[in-house]
């Protein structure tokens, strides 16, 4: 386990964003962050990055509290949405990112190709369309070095041929070794990178595990039928 979070909550005045969220992130795993827009993804993600205070809960690594000032140094948050440094270019934000943060220099280049940003590296950030700053925000994420890196929805955006593209450049960081724990609203994309699954609904957990882990979770709920794929699973739990 890389980290694990216990009992994660926060109120927005007498909305309860997240009530008592508990899981774990397994080293080295792509693990899905899916529900409903609303189910409280990007607070969780906001939560653990210390972008928001939580009002109760911890994060744990080699069973001690990682608080909020070493989470920098645990896990990467990219955001969804963002332009971060609007009137710098591409590539000075990829240059940056590796001198600013520490990330590795030698897979610039790769993480150029893998996300095909080589045609807009002399483009001002905010004057890029909204697939050119996702891939963009992506790339710097992937020049990070934190063992955990963070996506809030890292399809938005994104047409067909982009989103497997990028599903498989993920993939091939994860299989070095890098942690991805990724936010995602829209099920088919979830079930074609991710290894294991946490499922929000109303800001809480409904369910954690690969899936059919999760799929004998909701036969042993429903116990009248079986369930054959995520999004089924999705629905019986939630």
């Amino acid at each position: 386990m890389l980290f694990g979070v216990d009992g994660l909550s926060k109120r927005f005045g007498r909305i309860a964003a997240l009530t008592g969220v508990n899981f774990r992130v397994l080293e080295g795993e792509v693990l899905g962050l899916i529900g409903p827009n609303g189910a409280g993804k990007s607070t969780l993600f906001e939560c653990l990055a210390g972008v928001l205070p939580s009002d109760s809960g911890t994060v744990r690594t080699q069973g001690r509290p990682v608080g909020i000032r070493e989470r920098p140094s645990l896990l990467f948050y990219v955001p969804d949405g963002i332009a971060p440094w609007a009137s710098q270019t591409v590539g000075w934000a990829l240059d940056f990112t590796v001198g600013f943060f520490g990330g590795p220099d030698s897979m610039r280049d790769e993480v150029i190709q893998q996300l095909d940003l080589s045609g807009f590296l002399k483009q001002r950030i905010g004057t890029l369309s909204k697939g050119q700053r996702k891939r963009t925000l992506l790339g710097i994420g992937l020049l990070t070095p934190q063992p955990a890196l963070l996506i809030d929805e890292p399809f938005d955006g994104l047409d067909l041929r982009q989103a497997r593209d990028i599903a498989s450049a993920l993939r091939a960081h994860a299989a070095r070794g890098r942690t991805l724990f990724l936010s995602i609203h829209q099920i088919g994309d979830a079930a074609r990178i991710c290894d294991r699954f946490v499922l929000l609904s109303s800001g809480r957990v409904c369910g954690e595990g690969t899936v059919q882990e999760l799929a004998e979770l909701a036969r042993a709920r429903d116990g009248s039928r079986s369930f054959e794929d995520l999004e089924e699973v999705f629905l019986a739990l939630t």
